[in-house]
């Protein structure tokens, strides 16, 4: 899983579309012998198509990574990813980050790349004779919006990973561009004005959800608004609480940025484009790829076939035939199976999302299954993985990982509004929305609303849909659910780490398997680096090094790293 590149097929593709981000780039006039030479203007739809379409291996590249790079760096999963706690994912599992770990590198200078193909799509096709370029199905202005959306989209998920970042904009772009970071709030306003701009040249519907529409667009700005309207945290900030074990206060919320996320989710639940499906179970899989409930996401052919395929279909699962095999990625703890409350550790029983995001077995072809928790392993994110109606996942040779990638679904849409409305006390706060998604989950509407309920319903709806980092950071409760929740984790107990203890160890009357104290012990050891190394400079990932593993030149670094 680690370090997979582009395929050849994507490489020639970004390559004729981009210059690498931190090369120099030559003025379109330079001389010389050592010139090279500018991607030209297109002459034809297919080339400024294929200018357009570049922005998204680099995308394709990171639908898994993700997972080790957000989810891991919270209390619900810990990452086996390799063998010992120097290695990436767990490195962030622990929360050892540092600017060289191969997931913070990674996303940032692969959203780069993606931004470097929008910028030279931008320019080259604006420089292009429309009548070349343009055909009845897709004009010159949407091809330019396409790029515009997804450079907003960039920036946007850098800006909430990386805080102040570099904002590169023409092509080619000027040193100081790459080097300079900017402010997040110019960021921030930059990633609305890509977005905001190409929503007047899309369509306002795709059925094909990997491609840009308005609704897409609407959806990202709801997200984005609520995000901004809870005022990110800056530098300065961050550098106020690099060692605290405190979160920060929250401050005021920007009712004005909130009343635009509100108005743009409105108008996607308002538009009957999309729906919540009844079953949950159906949003999953490549069968029901493209359904009614998803808005956008990111198109994968599989291994080899683009620039490389959605692994979320095993990293949280395991080895076909080989489950007591350590995962990449799983659930911290058992309570996360049981369901026993609504406090933060997995669903209860009676709520339908609970069999599908956290798997507890593995049936096989010879009519076996077998057991994804204690005493032989530890429950499994579920949602990404081939399973039957029961939550049971199916043993097949391989879990193809040509799924796409799901970025943004409409239960997230009014869970968006919900969180909106009860900061900025608008409405019912959020009661109607937050109901509306757990109707489907078959659990009782809810006869009243507070900030608590509706951070719940986030976790309950999107678990393992590598948004929990982002609200954790955005409500400013990332260090508190590590210090608070953990702690009261059955395997954080000090029997696990303890091998005459752990032999002689029963958990709701099944006793210890010896021959699994290492794995468990490992779990252990997890939870407990986590509480030791939580503090505030977590708030935000490293600036990393490029992916030769060189500085790249920004001025600058995030606290504490």
């Amino acid at each position: 899983m680690k370090k997979n590149f582009f395929s050849l097929a994507a490489i020639a593709a970004v390559a004729v579309s981009s210059v690498a981000l931190y090369s120099c780039d030559p003025n379109e006039n330079d001389g010389g012998t050592d010139q090279v030479l500018l991607v030209p203007v297109p002459e034809t739809s297919a080339e400024a198509s294929q200018l357009v379409n570049a922005v998204y291996g680099p995308l394709q590249t990171l639908s898994s990574s993700y997972s080790f790079f957000l989810e891991s760096a919270t209390e619900t999963t810990v990452c086996f990813e390799e063998k010992d706690e120097t290695k990436d994912g767990p490195q962030v599992s622990i929360l050892e980050t540092e600017p060289s770990n191969w997931y913070a590198i990674k996303i940032f200078n692969r959203l780069y790349s993606s931004i470097s193909a929008a910028n030279t799509a931008i320019d080259r096709i604006g420089k292009a004779d429309s009548e070349k370029v343009s055909t009845t199905a897709l004009s010159k202005e949407t091809l330019i919006a396409r790029a515009q959306f997804i450079r907003g989209y960039d920036y946007f998920k850098l800006v909430q990973y990386y805080g102040e970042v570099p904002l590169i904009l023409n092509y080619p772009a000027s040193d100081s561009e790459k080097t300079t970071r900017k402010s997040v709030e110019d960021v921030y306003v930059q990633a609305a004005a890509d977005l905001e701009a190409s929503i007047a040249k899309l369509p306002e519907y795709s059925a094909d959800k990997s491609v840009p529409s308005q609704l897409a667009a609407k959806t990202i700005l709801a997200k984005l608004y609520l995000t901004w309207g809870q005022k990110p945290l800056t530098q300065s900030d961050v550098e106020a609480i690099v060692n605290s074990t405190t979160d920060p206060a929250k401050p005021a919320v920007d009712n004005a940025k909130l009343a635009k996320a509100i108005s743009y989710a409105n108008e996607v639940i308002s538009s009957n484009k999309y729906r919540i499906l009844p079953n949950f179970n159906n949003i999953w899989g490549v069968g029901n790829e493209n359904n009614d409930e998803v808005i956008f996401s990111i198109h994968h052919d599989g291994d080899g076939l683009d620039a490389q395929g959605n692994h979320q279909t095993h990293c949280g699962y395991t080895w076909p035939k080989d489950e007591r095999a350590d995962p990449h990625i799983q659930w911290a703890d058992i309570l996360y199976e049981k369901g026993a409350n609504e406090g933060g550790y997995g669903l209860p029983a009676s709520d339908e999302r609970q069999l599908y995001s956290y798997a507890t077995k593995v049936a096989f072809q010879d009519g076996n299954v077998d057991t994804l928790t204690w005493p032989l392993s530890i429950v499994r994110p579920g949602k990404w993985v081939h399973r039957d109606g029961s939550g049971t996942i199916n043993a097949v040779p391989n879990q193809p990982n040509n799924i796409d990638h799901i970025d943004y679904r409409l239960a997230e849409v009014y869970l968006i509004k919900a969180e909106a409305q009860w900061y900025a006390n608008n409405g019912d706060k959020g009661l109607a929305a937050v109901n509306e998604v757990r109707k489907r989950a078959g659990v009782d509407e809810l006869g009243t609303i507070n900030e608590a309920a509706i951070q719940q319903e986030w976790l309950n709806e999107l678990a393992f849909e590598q948004k929990h980092w982002l609200n954790l950071v955005r409500w400013r409760t990332l260090i508190s659910s590590i210090k608070n929740k953990v702690p009261a984790y059955e395997y954080y107990k000090d029997v696990y780490s303890n091998q005459a203890q752990f032999n002689a160890y029963s958990y709701n009357g099944i006793s210890a398997d010896p021959t699994r104290f290492a794995f468990y012990k490992r779990i252990n050891l997890h939870l407990h680096k986590k509480v030791a190394n939580i503090k505030g400079k977590f708030y935000r990932f490293p600036i990393p090094l490029s992916e030769k593993y060189t500085p790249l030149g920004i001025d600058g670094q995030n606290p504490g790293y």
